[in-house]
C-alpha cells in the first residue's frame, strides 16, 4: 500500500481495525464473518476521512457554518426507537391499524421509553 494517496489509513487505524478482527475470530466468528466486518470498518473509516477532508476544505473557503450542515447531512443521527414510533403514529388518521413491522416499530419505542423511565432516579 502506498502512503503517497490522501485516503491512506494511519498505521493507528490499521492496527486497531486488526485487532479488533482478530479479538472477532477470537470470539467466534466464522472467517468469512471476520472478513465481511473488517471490510465494512474499513469502509466506514475511509467515507469518514473523506468527509473529515470534505469539511476542512468547506472551512478553508472562509464558510464556517456549511462544514457543520455538511456532516449533518451527511452523517445524521439515526432517530431514536421512541421517535420512530412517535412519528409512525403520527403520520396516521384515527382508526388506523398498524401492520406487523410497523407494530415492531412501536414495541421497540414502548421498550426503550420505558428503560428510559427505570433509568430515572427515583
Amino acid at each position: 500500500m502506498t502512503t503517497e494517496h490522501p485516503i491512506t489509513p494511519p498505521p493507528e487505524l490499521v492496527k486497531q481495525l486488526c485487532d479488533k478482527a482478530i479479538l472477532h475470530a477470537v470470539d467466534g466468528a466464522k472467517r468469512g464473518e471476520v472478513d465481511v466486518w473488517l471490510i465494512q470498518e474499513a469502509f466506514r473509516a475511509g467515507a469518514d476521512q473523506e468527509l473529515d477532508a470534505c469539511c476542512e476544505w468547506v472551512k478553508s473557503r472562509q464558510t464556517y457554518w456549511a462544514h457543520d450542515e455538511l456532516r449533518a447531512f451527511r452523517r445524521p443521527t439515526p432517530l431514536s426507537a421512541v421517535a420512530r414510533a412517535e412519528a409512525l403514529v403520527e403520520c396516521h388518521e384515527d382508526g388506523w391499524c398498524p401492520s406487523p413491522a410497523q407494530w415492531h416499530v412501536i414495541r421497540d419505542g414502548l421498550a426503550e421509553g420505558r428503560r428510559a423511565l427505570e433509568a430515572l432516579p427515583k
